[in-house]
């Protein structure tokens, strides 16, 4: 687990309704668990600064660092899929289309492919993107690397299950929720709810690796998908062990927030 995606899953999941506002001691601490060392908690920090996602600030235990309101945005969002919290809307047939002005720089395109994965676009053609609904983030992500977009929404009126096939891959989506929910279960394996330290964990690594399908799930519609979709199985796994280990990981990350030493 690198220090930079741990960092996030931690201000998401514990220190965004906490403040969003840790000193780096406590976040030096918060990761120890995870086999992270103090350098490159620190290094990731300076580089999450240098990207605009977290902000310098002086806290009682001395120097923290806080969400940027970029960053607090990408994590509430980050965090209603994660944990599905609004309500399913039924499909409309239609499709978000996102037509980005090019690129000359590869690192920039790298850059905003990842990023519109992440929001469940597929690439059409250069420059061309489709989604199964449109994306809140959409234009401020196209944005942010000093380009523009056009959308639309529309029917497609050629094969529709052939462009499904072809971009979005359910069959490659569904094998890949069957080995999350196998390694998962092998992982948890005796997972002990009880210790803090563990708990904490624990439940990072459980969400660390459930994390990604934030960029392989584009939230496909029901209609789409495969009957006995492997993901509604896979969902609730994590539900449950998730919620089992809550308790425990708040008492650990407390503790280190309410610790002054070093």
């Amino acid at each position: 687990m690198q220090a930079r995606s741990a960092l996030f899953d931690l201000y998401g999941d514990h220190l965004r309704h906490r403040g969003g506002v840790a000193p780096v001691a406590a976040l030096v601490r918060l990761l120890a668990p995870l086999d992270i060392a103090a350098p490159a908690v620190r290094t990731a920090v300076s580089r999450m600064v240098r990207q605009g996602w977290l902000t310098g600030v002086d806290t009682d235990a001395g120097r923290g660092y806080g969400l940027t309101e970029r960053a607090t945005r990408r994590l509430d969002e980050a965090a209603a899929r994660i944990y599905r919290q609004r309500p399913v809307e039924s499909w409309d047939g239609c499709w978000s289309i996102a037509i980005t002005s090019h690129s000359a720089d590869r690192t920039t395109r790298e850059r905003l492919h990842r990023a519109m994965e992440y929001l469940g676009y597929r690439q059409l053609q250069t420059d061309a993107w489709i989604a199964p609904r449109p994306a809140r983030e959409l234009a401020s992500v196209v944005e942010a690397e000093g380009l523009g977009v056009t959308a639309f929404h529309g029917q497609h009126l050629g094969d529709q299950d052939e462009i499904v096939r072809r971009l979005f891959r359910p069959a490659e989506l569904g094998e890949a929720y069957r080995r999350w929910l196998e390694d998962a279960r092998s992982m948890l394996d005796g997972a002990d709810a009880s210790d803090p330290k563990a708990g904490f964990a624990a439940r990072s690594r459980l969400l660390h690796e459930w994390r990604k399908f934030l960029f392989r799930d584009p939230g496909l519609p029901l209609e789409l998908l495969p009957e006995d979709w492997p993901g509604a199985d896979a969902a609730a796994y994590f539900d449950a062990e998730s919620t089992r280990l809550l308790p425990a990981a708040t008492k650990y990350v407390d503790s280190c927030l309410d610790r002054r030493d070093p």
